[in-house]
């Protein structure tokens, strides 16, 4: 029976003391789910949105197997980008630093963009804890300054992601060489086919996890604007004339029109920053130290580089281009509205896009159609409206042949009485169709 308390479950003393001092005051769906079957050495699957504390459902209660007796790598975890992999090394020297433990638990981080003869100095004694990029892992492991053997668990975090970047070779690569029953933890916001395929090579009936992604909560608003004869850029300027954000992260698809966006605001006086994967890894942890410490008041972003970073205060994300699947705008928003805060989507629209606000709409979304003028929010008409007055009128027009009654003898000018009649059950039902609403 999954608990909402996290004393009821088996974690040493130490890390309830932990949990405290992380002021976590109750497990999330997705803690609550996995932590008790992690806690039994099961491999899970474990699918639920970014911002949903799947880090903590992993790093808890592995961190509360750790013999400190033994020094061998006890579990490893994997992520994709550098940035995501540095946020769960300092989530768990945050832990170490928790529990008292500085001088009994060792952690290291391996990533690419550091001095790699120095790394495998530190590598002499191992760690308990092993935090990285599959492909320095990997490197680490070839050149035998690391064994992940004695690894009892082994993370997969952002999954889909890894598949996307083309690192989960590296990923088998790691598995390949670690134990046959290594307990496996995978986290991922959606399962694609081709990882399914990939689970089956290493997992025997593991825990799987879903989480239903909240895509309306209600602390979440969705609004959409249509382009209409202008650029994004200067529908954004308006935009930020009605919304005054704390911060907001502006979505563009892929790192040209990224540049070009953040470039087109910037001249427009908008404070802005800039993450994409094409920057480089100084650059990139130049952008992030900046953001993290509020420099900007809007981040022009791509999927790739968002994805699993945590960027804390996001009161809106905008789309300034819709993304082509509804995965990824699950993910756009749920950059904000998390822990319980309030947040608000804004997508510019086109024709183009129109598919996939339908698919959304029919996974439960609500949009609010609206528009920007002289920094006051305007309503707008949806985009479907003159498709489903054509389809109401559609859906009478048949209904009322249906009801037409039909001589077996014709006469002449039938054809004449028919329609007439016709047109004459078509007020009617019209006229029904107004009063039901």
């Amino acid at each position: 029976m999954n608990s909402n308390k996290f004393k009821d479950y088996t974690f040493h003393p130490v890390m309830l003391d932990v949990i405290e001092q992380l002021q976590f005051h109750q497990p999330t769906d997705i803690q609550q789910q996995v932590i008790p079957s992690i806690l039994k050495g099961k491999s899970v699957i474990g699918q639920s949105h970014t911002g949903s504390g799947k880090t903590h459902a992993y790093l808890l209660p592995l961190c509360n197997k750790i013999d400190s007796t033994k020094r061998e790598v006890q579990f490893v975890v994997t992520a994709p980008t550098r940035e995501l992999a540095t946020q769960i090394y300092e989530e768990v020297r945050k832990i170490i630093a928790f529990a008292g433990k500085k001088e009994e638990w060792f952690a290291k981080l391996l990533v690419g963009g550091t001095d790699k003869q120095k790394m495998m100095d530190k590598l002499k004694e191992p760690p308990h804890i092993v935090v990285g990029t599959p492909g320095r892992i990997l490197d680490l492991v070839k050149e035998e300054a690391l064994s992940l053997y004695s690894a009892t668990s082994f993370v997969i975090d952002e999954a889909d992601l890894m598949l996307d970047l083309g690192f989960i070779n590296e990923v088998d690569q790691l598995l390949i060489r670690s134990k046959k029953d290594v307990q496996l933890l995978v986290f991922s916001a959606t399962i694609p086919q081709r990882l399914e395929h990939f689970f089956k090579k290493y997992l025997e009936n593991p825990l799987h996890v879903k989480i239903d992604d909240e895509l309306s909560p209600e602390t979440m608003e969705h609004r959409l604007i249509p382009l209409k004869h202008r650029d994004s850029a200067t529908v954004i300027l308006e935009l930020s004339k009605a919304i005054h954000p704390y911060l907001a992260i502006i979505f563009a698809n892929g790192k040209e029109h990224a540049n070009k966006l953040a470039i087109a605001l910037q001249e427009k006086g908008l404070n802005v920053g800039l993450i994409h994967g094409g920057l480089s890894p100084r650059e990139r942890k130049r952008a992030l130290k900046d953001i993290q410490q509020l420099r900007y008041q809007y981040i022009v972003a791509t999927d790739l580089a968002s994805r699993g970073i945590d960027i804390k205060g996001v009161s809106h994300v905008i789309n300034a281009q819709l993304p082509k699947e509804e995965d990824f705008y699950i993910h756009r928003v749920g950059r904000t509205a998390r822990a319980g805060l309030e947040g608000t989507a804004i997508s510019i629209y086109e024709e183009k896009d129109i598919k996939l606000i339908e698919k959304l709409e029919q996974k439960g979304l609500s949009f609010l159609f609206s528009d920007v003028k002289n920094g006051q929010w305007e309503t707008s008409k949806p985009w479907n409206e003159r498709n489903l007055r054509t389809k109401t009128s559609t859906n009478i027009d048949k209904e009322a042949w249906q009801q037409v009654k039909k001589n077996k003898k014709v006469k002449p000018g039938y054809k004449k009485k028919m329609k007439k009649q016709q047109e004459s059950i078509k007020r009617e039902l019209a006229k029904k169709a107004k009063y039901k609403k």
